[in-house]
């Protein structure tokens, strides 16, 4: 039970299985936990929002084609009464940014699971959860990484970033892979919106 002596219905929305898995079964362990939805979409989650009301929407930052923050006001409207948590395993949002976008609060998925639970239950009362705004952001790429994702935006071919930074076509093909490691992307596309969603690149 929540502090009002209610159960709470979460939905997460996340497009990966074992994130869903993990945060579903942590969930529906906890009493005051009604029923965890789960949702690989916008599409799905919205429906899911409409028919189920959640109090609570975790919702992963980077969602595929659109960005958590992009589907907030989607939610909201599905869901007037939903209080919605941005996650993320990549990087943070600023709390202006989130409260902006209509999220009440940020969890990171590097959290441990009593954090994770106790901003989900703050949120469900009406409280907002961030993270210290002292406490500064990790900048998941190296200097280098950096510069090959921002010549990957503007639009240059592995061989022209090589000739630029001086690398071998091998070595840029090295650290590509590494800046698709680090931001959970899939493809040059995906990387560059990543980043500078990270503010990483301008």
């Amino acid at each position: 039970m929540n502090e009002n002596g209610r159960q709470i219905r979460v939905l997460v929305v996340d497009d990966h299985d074992v994130v869903q898995w993990g945060f579903r079964l942590l969930l529906e362990r906890q009493p005051w936990v009604e029923r965890c939805l789960a949702a690989r979409d916008a599409e799905e989650a919205l429906q899911l929002a409409r028919e189920t009301k959640p109090q609570v929407a975790l919702v992963d930052l980077f969602l595929g084609r659109q960005s958590g923050a992009e589907i907030c006001d989607e939610l909201l409207a599905a869901s007037p009464q939903t209080k919605i948590l941005l996650i993320s395993g990549a990087g943070r949002i600023s709390p202006a940014a989130a409260r902006a976008a209509g999220a009440s609060g940020f969890v990171s998925k590097d959290w441990g699971a009593p954090d994770v639970l106790r901003a989900i239950r703050m949120v469900g009362l009406g409280m907002d959860v961030f993270e210290p705004e002292s406490e500064p952001a990790k900048a998941p790429l190296s200097d280098r990484e950096r510069e090959v994702v921002s010549l990957i935006a503007a639009g240059s071919t592995n061989r022209e970033i090589a000739e630029a930074l001086f690398l071998s076509p091998h070595t840029v093909k090295e650290y590509t892979s590494g800046v698709y490691r680090k931001l959970g992307v899939r493809n040059r596309a995906e990387a560059v919106k990543r980043a500078q969603s990270l503010g990483l690149i301008g």
